[in-house]
């Protein structure tokens, strides 16, 4: 079974120069199946130094990968305990939008968009887990199992999050263009994911503890400083950066479009 289909250029800026930057290691994955490799390698574009991985999984290794669905991804994970760190990111956004629809991209155990319309929001979720999708619809919240370039609205949202998702995401400029077509004029993107670039990263690869080089779900690892970069191309302007108390070494970033 050929597992991954080769980027061939970087995804973030099409060069066609790259190199192998780092070699991981995801046998110890909870989605590890012995019928994928546990190497994971990952390249360095030599002219915006992003780096990613060799290329992305197929869809018969994907449908392996998803197999199983971590705890902290199933609806209603440690909802009390979730509820105070959503509400924490919420207050980060409220600043620059206090109301409309808010769509969640890859919503998981449903935290944000529960404490969202607590705070007056209007939500709507999307994730590619069709259970959570299942679940979250007869809780009387709208949510479909699909991506992002496929959905199709009559309202614009006020805010998009894409919560530890770009990293995930073959193509992050996709989801960038789409939610800039989905959002109304100074709507908010509210992105979080790992930074590369942190000194926390920098300590965990010295310790060689850093879990994101065995990561089977994510095809990139963004600093701080291309992400904005991108940002900025696709027509969003970065007002606040923030340290994200989801996972390990993530940060998080308010962006409003232009």
């Amino acid at each position: 079974m050929k597992e991954r289909i080769d980027f061939g250029k970087c995804p973030l800026c099409d060069s066609l120069e790259f190199e192998k930057f780092k070699v991981g290691d995801c046998s110890g994955h909870f989605s590890y199946d012995e019928t994928l490799s546990k190497n994971i390698i990952w390249n360095i574009c030599r002219n915006c130094r992003h780096v990613f991985t060799e290329g992305y999984y197929t869809d018969e290794a994907i449908k392996i990968v998803f197999r199983k669905t971590q705890g902290l991804q199933k609806l209603g994970f440690e909802f009390e305990k979730n509820r105070y760190v959503s509400a924490r990111m919420i207050e980060k956004v409220i600043p620059y939008a206090s109301g409309g629809h808010w769509l969640d991209v890859g919503f998981g155990n449903g935290s944000l968009l529960f404490t969202a319309q607590e705070y007056g929001f209007k939500p709507y979720g999307l994730d590619l887990r069709q259970d959570n999708v299942a679940q979250l619809s007869s809780w009387g919240v709208r949510a479909d199992c699909s991506d992002i370039s496929k959905l199709k609205m009559d309202e614009e949202f006020s805010v998009i999050s894409m919560m530890d998702v770009l990293e995930h995401m073959p193509y992050p400029r996709v989801g960038l263009s789409e939610a800039y077509r989905l959002l109304k004029a100074g709507g908010v993107l509210f992105l979080s994911m790992p930074n590369r670039e942190s000194w926390a990263w920098e300590f965990l690869d010295h310790k060689n503890m850093n879990p994101y080089w065995g990561e089977m779900e994510h095809y990139q690892n963004f600093g701080r400083a291309r992400l904005y970069e991108l940002l900025n191309e696709f027509g969003f302007s970065p007002v606040r950066y923030g340290v994200s108390e989801r996972y390990r070494v993530c940060m998080e970033v308010v962006a409003v479009k232009k």
